[in-house]
């Protein structure tokens, strides 16, 4: 069963979202009215995906609150916004984001993307996938020699972010604390020169860091 938690600023919305999701495959374990709520509601339920309608938010504002939350480096997180322009979406989906999807999208759309993000997938709509690409692909260029390599120890916690494994996740996996994860992070990021989790993983992918 997936445990979804719901972030939508209208009731009406949240119940909508929960009636929904009606099925035995997900939990609602939550819902907040915003982002800036959630501190501390995440202690006793740990959600598989935060599903957030993102309607109330300005989408620079969106990713901003996202950032301060740190919510897309712990948890998947699918949004729920209209007509995303181009170079919005592709940085929500460098910044950590599972999914955008459209408000109107179908339940079972909706609900096909909650399970591919709850097993580490990055979820395109069909009707964002050209956007997406043509903001993606660009000429290719040789790649650098990293000025400090990866030590065995990052490359392990590089090959589980490229799994859509979060901190708590991999600290458990290696028997580590969530401190110690954020620093080995922070130093891959550093030496891979990528600013999020998503642009280290493909630079890792490129430089054949990572095990697909």
């Amino acid at each position: 069963m997936i445990r979804v938690f719901i972030v939508a600023a209208s009731p009406l919305i949240r119940a909508g979202l929960q009636s929904m999701l009606a099925d035995s495959r997900f939990d609602i374990v939550g819902s907040a009215a915003d982002l800036e709520s959630l501190s501390g509601q995440f202690v006793d339920v740990e959600p598989d995906v935060v599903l957030v309608e993102a309607a109330t938010y300005a989408q620079e504002e969106l990713l901003n609150a996202l950032e301060v939350a740190e919510l897309a480096q712990e948890y998947p997180v699918i949004l729920l916004s209209q007509q995303p322009k181009t170079a919005w979406l592709s940085k929500a989906l460098r910044a950590g984001v599972r999914a955008v999807l459209p408000r109107d999208v179908a339940p079972e759309q909706l609900r096909a993307a909650l399970e591919a993000a709850a097993a580490g997938l990055v979820v395109i709509h069909n009707s964002e996938l050209d956007t997406v690409l043509s903001a993606t692909v660009g000429p290719s260029a040789p790649l650098d020699e990293l000025l400090e390599p990866l030590t065995r120890r990052e490359r392990e916690v590089l090959q589980m972010l490229a799994a859509g494994l979060a901190n708590k996740e991999i600290a458990a996996r290696l028997a580590i604390s969530d401190h110690t994860v954020k620093f080995h992070v922070a130093s891959i990021l550093g030496k891979l020169g990528a600013s999020t989790r998503t642009e280290a993983v493909s630079a890792g992918i490129r430089r054949g860091l990572v095990m697909l």
